[in-house]
């Protein structure tokens, strides 16, 4: 029969992601979300669980934008405007008001000369990387970049890429400085928020070096940063790993509509020339249609929120919360990688025990994700919590009681 001998071949390549522990697995169906009531934020219920409500700590919704009314009704009264999707790619018929009026927003939030919507964020890095680099290019990527940025290197088929450890701005010096005299140019692409653990690139150091290497590449140092998990959850007023470390602003800025300002979709922000070439050559926004209108103008009325008495207010609750629980994990003998980001890794450094606290956490109504060996080297092996402003203070504390009751019962285990 058709695709006979080719479907042996992929049942057996997914045979061997679950033999060896990458395999993604069932996803969790969500059946219906529980609005917030008296101490408690929302909870949702998940497909095969019944009426078992459950507390979200793996969304990357840090704000809690995709559940306000506010936003909901603003997307409701976009579609209703301008229909349920764009009907076309942007240069024929698909681009709407706003589309355009999100992107001006975008580039003044961000001060930038322009911005550019794409259909996501890993949409948005590919499409951006792919164009900007040449046969006459190095690139210099930290390790633990996503993995959008690896592909779109590989895509991208440069002169030579150079991969440095994690955060060593030595090595990264050192990249720059074997690479002149080899290239016409160089990027320098950098997480802005590195979303396994939590830790943030030190961009004011990145810029640095790449300024003052700058004059030796006849095309300059471009330096690319990618700040989806950063941008509305870090920094005073939520422009992320830039504000944060006081970085002068990267030459390429990429980040998503679709964790903080919880809508859907990416954006790059740059200068007029750099977005100009961009619309003109980049095959993932040509080629592919943009988000609908009613999208377009959710992540708008959520940019305005953000930047706002609002905003600043959701802000420092996310970072109370973020300081509540990660005080609680260490008052309970966890072991973390502390920050002021909302991912907060709970370091497990074992896989078997990794699994058994993620299985644990579920029977006890809580989503959270483990990452173990070989995602994460062995011994990384981690719970990755992510905090949330739509929870409350009552919620940090449930999921810090079904921690106490997971170590509690361990311990009463290793005594008998």
């Amino acid at each position: 029969m058709p695709l006979d001998r080719l479907t042996g071949v992929l049942d057996a390549h997914v045979e061997e992601l679950r033999r060896r522990g990458t395999a993604k697995g069932a996803e969790a169906v969500v059946t219906a979300v529980i609005p917030a009531s008296g101490p408690r934020g929302p909870r949702f219920l998940l497909e095969g669980y019944g009426d078992k409500p459950f507390i979200r700590m793996n969304s990357n919704s840090y704000l809690g934008m995709g559940l306000r009314p506010e936003i909901i009704r603003a997307e409701e009264e976009a579609t209703a405007r301008f229909g349920a999707g764009p009907g076309a790619v942007r240069f024929i018929s698909g681009t709407y008001a706003p589309h355009v009026e999100l992107e001006r927003r975008l580039a003044a939030f961000h001060g930038r000369e322009a911005a550019m919507l794409f259909s996501s964020a890993y949409a948005t890095m590919v499409g951006t990387l792919v164009p900007l680099i040449t046969d006459q290019t190095i690139v210099i990527s930290d390790e633990l970049n996503h993995n959008c940025i690896i592909n779109a290197i590989r895509l991208a088929r440069p002169l030579d890429k150079v991969v440095y450890p994690h955060l060593d701005m030595a090595a990264l010096e050192r990249a720059l400085a074997a690479a002149a005299g080899r290239a016409r140019r160089v990027i320098v692409v950098t997480d802005g928020i590195f979303s396994m653990r939590g830790d943030h690139a030190p961009l004011d150091r990145v810029m640095e070096l790449a300024r003052s290497y700058d004059d030796r590449f006849e095309e300059n140092v471009v330096v690319v940063v990618d700040d989806s998990h950063g941008v509305g959850a870090f920094g005073a007023t939520g422009r992320g790993t830039e504000e944060y470390t006081g970085s002068p602003p990267a030459d390429v800025l990429v980040a998503t509509l679709g964790k903080a300002l919880g809508v859907n979709g990416g954006y790059v922000a740059s200068s007029a020339s750099v977005i100009g070439y961009l619309r003109e050559t980049a095959p993932f926004y040509i080629y592919s249609n943009p988000i609908t209108p009613g999208e377009a103008a959710a992540a708008l009325r959520a940019l305005e929120i953000l930047d706002s008495d609002e905003g600043r207010r959701l802000l420092d609750r996310l970072r109370a919360l973020t300081r509540r629980f990660e005080a609680g994990l260490v008052e309970l003998g966890f072991e973390v990688i502390p920050g002021e980001h909302p991912v907060v890794p709970l370091m497990v450094r074992d896989t078997e025990r990794t699994r058994e606290l993620v299985a644990h956490l579920r029977e006890n109504g809580v989503l959270a994700t483990g990452l173990s060996y070989p995602v994460v080297p062995r011994g990384d092996e981690e719970i990755r919590f992510q905090v949330s402003a739509e929870h409350t203070e009552a919620d940090i504390d449930e999921v810090l009681g079904v921690l106490a009751a997971y170590r509690e019962a361990r311990q009463n285990a290793v005594k008998t």
